[in-house]
């Protein structure tokens, strides 16, 4: 009788519940409830700007819950504020802000939220409000990123905790007094349409929830455990079968090559002269890589095919990975240690970036081939690329690549020393080299000699390339960033080489600080106050053209004197081959004009839609030099890896038509002469140590099993290069 009355009682309290809009779980939750948008009371203010709430009832929806309808009308940023009644709320004891939301739309909603405290402090955050049934919004009440959990991209949101759909933000930028908090505001990105959100319970509880949505994420072949997909590995036996039939395709493939030379150059067609290494020859409006042998080549290579480069820092973190092997298991030799920690953009603010690590690729080597070497794995990997129909080796791969004389191969320049560095801003990979300082012409010279070593001779070598992705510049359309380099410098010690040079140039055109002051509209009363630090030049104005023209001209200086350093080391210990670019990813007009003038090939890294959209075809046509597109790519997040790549596709089966559209529009251009593709396998889900990436745009995941439908989309596509590559180019206006 009593377990009857108890039943009765938690029954009559769920009911009460449900009629408040609440549900029994889910008042737990909150510690503080401080508003039902069901059964509004007076606690707290709600305020809209292009927005309203067109029902005075609430709504049941097809899960039946009940929430009140949110309109959101076509505008900049239309927007709901909700404050409280009087003075402000003190949430110091609080780690997130909460609130019951839901699409009411067959789509995803973006939904920026602000959270704001009485000194001005704010809090922000952009989250997707999926389709589909409601989840609970979580809002750290602190800065904070997937950063520090050690990775690029964080783990896929909502997520299913004990039947409970959480929706938790991972990026919150901006600070806030956590004891005077006095509004939020949800707003949406200029909505085309009126837009509808339901909502329903706002509050705030404690803890952070990050453990909880990390913890046991990872299996033991390196798999994201919350998802599944097509052919994911369950056991051992898979990966042995899988490599098993994949053994039989690459025979077949590998016999239906097209005819090419011994370096992947087409015979049959266009013969150039044969020179013994690689070089590029225009012919008939289009630029060619040639052959040593003499023949056309298009470069179609893949990056960073390297078994190293799929380790992932486990220490401090171990409770993220589900099996990890013990001290003494014969896998346990895949573990390491390592040190990433750094101050440069691509690693501040991130944590997990030192200590144990450990390889699960390495692991389901292991498990797939019972003790396959070094050189076998690399037999197998050139073994699928020619068979995907890929002839080059492209950056960052594994260097005994280069003995195996079977594709051909580059080299990157990595230049390092304690010469002075500058900032830019966007200082991703760390500051710009100074040029101007001696010290970096004995890096160049010493990074140049070591590389060349041995292979002065190497008829596979198709060329090196000067660093990577240098900081040249910001958004083209912001002049400070434009010219951050010229700005920057200025602002320098006369200590920094590169100021001395600027204002030897300066000096050199005008003379004294009068005539500085005419041409640039300003009054400079002693030439030393430029040599001070901190000296801030005037912004570019339509009044004193002379300002743009010199920071143009000291660019110029700059990027001529970087590019010629490094091309007159290598023409000293490395004749016989390509100064292929410096892979721009920022870049400036003037590097690039520099580039051409002092390398064989400009190349850059386009990740964009199709290459046409990374920069103006225009200009480099007038440039008149062969390009090479070193790097693109298009990611998902529906196999594993948490990120979609810097060019995202909504889902795997898009990643192969993407690629093809890319080449296609590549081969329509007659100065590319090749593209390579980021990279050959997927990320690991926790991040790779280097930095934490952690997407999927490989074309292999961590448990080796090549992604079947994309590799066969890039076959086909590859494939049918040599008939465009083969046909005379039409001419660009």
């Amino acid at each position: 009788m009593l377990n009857a009355r108890l039943q009765l009682l938690r029954l009559r309290r769920s009911l009460l519940l449900i009629a408040l809009g609440l549900s029994a779980g889910a008042q737990a939750d909150d510690k503080e409830v401080l508003f039902n948008f069901v059964r509004p009371l007076d606690a707290v203010q709600v305020q809209t700007e292009g927005a309203f709430l067109p029902s005075t009832t609430a709504e049941a929806t097809p899960e039946g819950e009940v929430l009140r309808r949110v309109t959101f009308n076509p505008g900049e940023q239309p927007s709901l504020s909700l404050l409280p009644q009087s003075g402000s709320w003190d949430w110091s004891q609080q780690g997130l802000m909460s609130l019951r939301v839901q699409s009411a739309m067959d789509w995803a909603l973006t939904l920026d939220v602000q959270i704001e405290s009485l000194d001005g402090k704010r809090l922000s955050t952009r989250v997707a409000i999926p389709a589909g049934p409601a989840q609970t919004l979580l809002i750290p009440l602190r800065a904070t990123s997937p950063r520090e959990q050690g990775m690029r991209a964080g783990a896929p949101m909502p997520w299913n905790q004990n039947g409970r759909r959480l929706l938790l933000a991972e990026t919150v930028l901006g600070e806030l007094d956590a004891t005077q908090v006095r509004s939020v505001t949800l707003s949406m990105p200029a909505p085309q349409a009126v837009q509808h959100l339901l909502l329903g319970r706002f509050g705030v509880r404690a803890g952070d929830q990050l453990s909880e949505v990390y913890a046991g994420i990872i299996d033991t072949y390196g798999q994201y455990v919350r998802a599944d997909w097509p052919h994911k590995i369950k056991q051992d036996e898979q990966l042995k079968q899988g490599a098993r039939q994949e053994d039989k395709q690459l025979q077949t493939w590998l016999a239906e090559r097209p005819a090419q030379d011994r370096f992947g150059g087409w015979t049959g067609a266009q013969q150039f002269e044969a020179t013994g290494f690689f070089r590029t020859e225009k012919h008939e409006g289009r630029w060619y890589l040639v052959t040593p042998e003499g023949n056309p080549f298009y470069s179609l290579g893949v990056n960073t095919v390297a078994r190293d480069n799929s380790r992932t820092y486990v220490e401090g973190r171990e409770s993220m990975f589900t099996a990890l092997p013990a001290d003494g298991d014969p896998l346990a030799v895949n573990y390491g240690s390592s040190n990433n920690q750094s101050d440069t953009g691509a690693n501040r603010g991130r944590a997990f970036a030192s200590g144990r690590w450990f390889d699960f690729y390495g692991a389901n080597l292991m498990r797939t081939y019972d003790g396959q070497t070094l050189e076998q794995w690399r037999g197998r990997s050139q073994d699928r690329l020619q068979a995907w129909g890929f002839n080059t080796l492209g950056n960052w791969s594994e260097p005994g690549f280069a003995d195996d004389a079977r594709m051909p191969y580059s080299i990157p320049l990595s230049i390092h020393g304690d010469y002075a560095t500058i900032s830019t801003g966007v200082d991703w990979w760390g500051g710009m080299p100074d040029p101007f300082d001696p010290r970096f012409a004995m890096a160049a010279e010493r990074a140049i000699a070591i590389a060349s070593r041995d292979h002065r001779e190497d008829p596979w070598l198709m060329g090196y390339f000067a660093d990577n992705e240098l900081a040249w510049a910001g958004r083209a359309e912001d002049p400070q960033a434009r010219y951050a380099l010229a700005y920057a410098t200025l602002r320098l010690t006369t200590d920094v080489p590169a100021k001395r040079a600027f204002l030897k140039m300066l000096r050199d055109q005008y003379r004294n600080q009068a005539g500085l002051s005419r041409a640039w509209g300003i009054q400079l009363d002693a030439w030393e106050l430029m040599e001070d630090p901190g000296f801030q030049a005037p912004l570019p104005n339509p009044e004193f053209p002379a300002i743009e023209r010199d920071m143009q001209a000291f660019l110029r200086l700059f990027a001529d004197t970087y590019f010629k350093t490094i091309a007159d080391s290598l023409a000293w210990h490395a004749p016989n081959h390509m100064l292929l670019g410096g892979r721009f990813a920022s870049s400036i007009p003037e590097a690039v004009s520099a580039c051409a003038t002092y390398c064989d090939v400009l190349s850059f890294n386009f990740y964009t839609r199709e290459p046409q959209h990374g920069y103006d075809f225009a200009v480099l046509r007038a440039l008149d030099k062969p390009l090479m597109v070193t790097e693109f790519h298009f990611g998902s997040r529906d196999r594993g890896p948490f990120w979609g790549g810097v060019a995202e596709v909504y889902k795997e089966e898009e990643r192969g038509p993407a690629y093809a559209h890319f080449l296609q529009r590549a081969l329509e251009e007659p100065q590319i002469v090749g593209l390579h593709w980021f990279q050959y396998l997927d990320q690991p889900v926790t991040g790779r140590l280097l930095d934490g990436e952690n997407g999927h745009f490989g074309l292999v995941g961590i448990t080796d099993r090549p992604w079947d439908g994309f590799v066969k989309a890039v076959r086909d596509a590859n494939l049918a290069v040599p008939k465009t590559l083969l046909a005379p180019a039409k001419p660009k206006e």
